[in-house]
This record gives structure tokens, C-alpha cells and sequence, in this order.
């Protein structure tokens, strides 16, 4: 059974979903841009008859709190505060699993380097730390990252378009028919609320935060080791298969997969990720090595 509920974290409301039992190994499900916890619709079911499941909107996204950008200093570090506070504080977990996608990579990881005793394993779905995982749909961003002004920002402004959301969903896929509408109209609606531009616009500037702490990952997944699962859509412009293949280099006995979809592959995989998902997480190890779907 799902439950849909709200937190006052750090005085702000966190939206979360979660589901039985909760006797069971927690998993954290972390979403991506542009989307919301929305994206695990469809994979929270597969997974709650034997994990324990929370899946939360970060601020500024869904349905938690969206604070104006005069209110909220919207950065990755915030963000990610927040789910931490939201975990430890207000849900009380010693030990739990992570779904990274996206965004939810630099929220994920900055918790996971700082409280490595508590992470059981990794789940990631194209969800970057690698720069060779940076795709050519970032170069709008690096003028943006390296100068912020009105004509830099011109370009990052298109990511919020209907057209780019609609592309993240349907770009690579090998079936359009498979991917619902209800995704991307939910995720474009968000996006268009009052001043939602300028959260997203600080958001994507910060992102070159995330780039500067990849040393710092790399050395959490070199010496925990962490149980990892990677489920990637190869057909990605956003993150690139090198990007996937580069986590094998620093975790020994990641098990990768290679999926034929894009960027948001639960969209079209879900009950494919969520077989992989359910044999890892009932594993006491991880076989290594890499498959294609």
C-alpha cells in the first residue's frame, strides 16, 4: 500500500510517497529533472511487496514546497540537506538503499560520501559522475556555467520548453506509443508555475557543483565499495554509455546494464528495471560484468 504524506523539514514541506512494509530493507527512490517522484509510479508497486519504499519530491519540485528564489538558495548542497534531514531526522533510518536518476546522482551521492555506514547499496539510472558522462546536450550550459548573463541564459531557458520535455521522454526510445502522455504533461506543468524558471535557471547553473565533487565520489566508490546496480538507456543525450561504463572502473563488481531507451527509461522499462532491481536487492552480492536489453 502506498501512502502519500508530508514532512516540515528545516521548516519546509517535503511531499513524499511511501510504501510497505516497513519491516522491510528500505530503498530511497531519487528523481531527476524535470521530473517529480512521479517518475516511480509505476515502479513503486513492483518493488513494495518486499521493500520498504521513499520516494521524495526535493524543494522546488512536485508537490513539496517551491519557495521563490528571494526565500530559497537553490543549490544541489540544499537540496540534498534536505532529503538527508528528511532520512535521518524526520523518518529515522540507520541503513537504506538508493535509486540515483539525474538529479537525483548529486543529491544521492553527496549523502552517501557523507554517511557511507548507511548505504546498503546503489541503483543508478543514468545518473552521472563521470565527465566523459557529460553528453553534447550540455554544451548550451558550459557558456552559462562559465559567464551567466542574459545571452548565456537564452540558450539553458529551452530546456524548460514543452519541446524539451517532450524530447527528454521520447528521444532514443524505440516505441513512442509505450511512453504516456501523463508523464511529460505533469512534468511540463511544474515547470510552467510562477516562477519556476528562475529555481530551475539557479539549479542548472549549480550544476557544475556536481562536477567539482566527482573526485570526492570517485574516492567514496573506490574505497566503500558499494553494492551497484547500473540500469542505463544507452541511446542517452544527456549521459553517454562512457558515463555508465566509467562507474566499472572504480567499483569492481558493478553489474551494469544496457538498456535500448533514452534518458527516462522507467518510462518504457519499468518492469524490466524493476526485475533487475528485485534479484540485486535480494542479493548478498553483486555479479559483475555487462548485458544490453
Amino acid at each position: 500500500m502506498t501512502t502519500y504524506k508530508h514532512a516540515n523539514v528545516r521548516g519546509r514541506n517535503l511531499f513524499y510517497r511511501e510504501a510497505d512494509p516497513t519491516n522491510a530493507p528500505t530503498i530511497v527512490l531519487l528523481h531527476g529533472f524535470p521530473s517529480s517522484l512521479h517518475m516511480f509510479r509505476d515502479l513503486i508497486p513492483q518493488l513494495s511487496d518486499r521493500s520498504h519504499v521513499i520516494a521524495p519530491d526535493y524543494v522546488g519540485f512536485g508537490y513539496s514546497d517551491a519557495p521563490s528564489t528571494q526565500e530559497f538558495e537553490y543549490t544541489f548542497d540544499d537540496l540534498a540537506v534536505h532529503v538527508e534531514d528528511l532520512l535521518f531526522k524526520n523518518l529515522a533510518l540507520k541503513q537504506f538503499s538508493i535509486y540515483v536518476q539525474d538529479y537525483g546522482a548529486p543529491v544521492g551521492y553527496r549523502i552517501a560520501s557523507k554517511h557511507p555506514h548507511a548505504i546498503r547499496s546503489v541503483v543508478v539510472q543514468n545518473g552521472n559522475a563521470y565527465k566523459e558522462g557529460i553528453g553534447a546536450a550540455f554544451d548550451p550550459m558550459k557558456p552559462f556555467w562559465a559567464n551567466r548573463n542574459l545571452e548565456t541564459e537564452k540558450p539553458v531557458r529551452a530546456l524548460l520548453s514543452k519541446e524539451m520535455t517532450l524530447f527528454q521522454y521520447t528521444h532514443g526510445v524505440t516505441d513512442s506509443a509505450r511512453i504516456s502522455p501523463d508523464a511529460y504533461t505533469l512534468d511540463q506543468f511544474f515547470l510552467d508555475r510562477l516562477g519556476n524558471a528562475a529555481i530551475q535557471l539557479d539549479l542548472l547553473y549549480n550544476y557544475q557543483s556536481n562536477v567539482a565533487l566527482y573526485d570526492l565520489w570517485h574516492e567514496y566508490f573506490r574505497s566503500r565499495q558499494p553494492r551497484m546496480l547500473i540500469l542505463w538507456g544507452k541511446n542517452d543525450q544527456f549521459f553517454t554509455v562512457e558515463g555508465a561504463q566509467a562507474y566499472q572502473r572504480d567499483i569492481l563488481n558493478a553489474e551494469l546494464h544496457l538498456i535500448d531507451t533514452g534518458h527516462l527509461a522507467l518510462e518504457d522499462f519499468s518492469s524490466f528495471i524493476a526485475e533487475r532491481m528485485r534479484k540485486f536487492l535480494g542479493q548478498s552480492g553483486v555479479p559483475s560484468g555487462t548485458t544490453a536489453a
